[in-house]
């Protein structure tokens, strides 16, 4: 063989190593994610899920986005609830901005629906949708320093980009014989999409407190009390109302250091596995 096709193999090698080393370590890390989960699996005999979105905040050419609850996520969390008896317990690890109402809502009936026992787990932060998701929850496990945040609807509009509808609502409570047509409509979809949220919270709510506590608490997370990004603490959640403990365990700490910020993966993960009975798989076979 000639010089030069040592000399091609060579470079051919050293543009895939990147890449085959890229894809040893996201196997590693997969792996220990699933190790860490069937840990907490095993500890508490449930199911454990994750929603964890790390890229809250990159930009492109100027143009921010993110990671957050979307449909896709909707659909893998429902699945894995299906895959899950109804007498188990499922422990929901949450880690959001927030996301579309539509997937937060399927997620958050689907888990009220559960007959067993529901622990929204939230290590850091679960802001908007991540929040309607605890309210669907029996319990809620938070850091001492981790925050909820408000389920107040915020609107898009194509001149002017994204308001909290309670904002336009008190714009429009001010006399202003100057307004056009489209100001007139946001103010109408953003009456309705208070009423919405307000309804939702209160239905999620139902059970976890009772009907009076359940109107009142809604009311303050859905009607523009706060600004959207407002936290609320472990104590003020508590205050609230809200069934929170700080139980945290210590897996979900070790489980959120395998999520790096710029990792590509899916934002939901669970062992794909039919829990046919309460007895959860061995670690062996998690292994293989």
């Amino acid at each position: 063989m000639s010089p030069g096709w040592w000399i091609l193999i060579a470079l051919l090698l050293l543009l895939l190593l990147p890449t085959v080393a890229g894809a040893v370590v996201r196997w590693r890390t997969l792996r220990r994610r699933r190790r860490l989960m069937r840990e907490i699996e095993q500890a508490r005999g449930s199911r454990a899920i994750t929603l964890i979105h790390r890229q809250e905040r990159m930009r492109l050419l100027g143009f921010a986005f993110g990671r957050f609850i979307d449909i896709e996520d909707a659909e893998q969390v429902l699945r894995a609830i299906r895959l899950t008896p109804p007498d188990m317990p499922i422990d929901l690890v949450v880690h959001t901005p927030g996301g579309l109402v539509l997937a937060s809502d399927q997620i958050a009936y689907a888990l009220k629906r559960h007959p067993g026992t529901v622990t929204v787990m939230v290590p850091h932060y679960a802001m908007s949708g991540g929040t309607l998701l605890a309210l669907a929850a029996d319990r809620i496990l938070m850091d001492r320093d981790a925050v909820l945040g408000p389920v107040d609807p915020q609107l898009t509009s194509l001149r002017h980009g994204m308001w909290p509808a309670a904002s336009i609502l008190a714009a429009l409570a001010r006399d202003n014989p100057n307004r056009d047509d489209e100001t007139l409509i946001l103010g109408d979809v953003a009456a309705k999409a208070i009423a919405q949220a307000t309804a939702t919270a209160r239905d999620l709510l139902a059970g976890s407190l009772d009907d009076e506590a359940a109107a009142r608490l809604a009311a303050q997370l859905s009607e523009g009390r706060w600004t959207h990004d407002y936290p609320i603490r472990f104590d003020q959640a508590r205050e609230l109302g809200l069934p929170v403990g700080d139980e945290l365990p210590e897996q979900v700490h070790r489980l959120m250091r395998l999520y790096p910020q710029r990792s590509r993966r899916p934002s939901v993960e669970f062992i794909p596995t039919p829990y046919g009975d309460r007895r959860p798989a061995s670690q062996d076979d998690a292994r293989r």
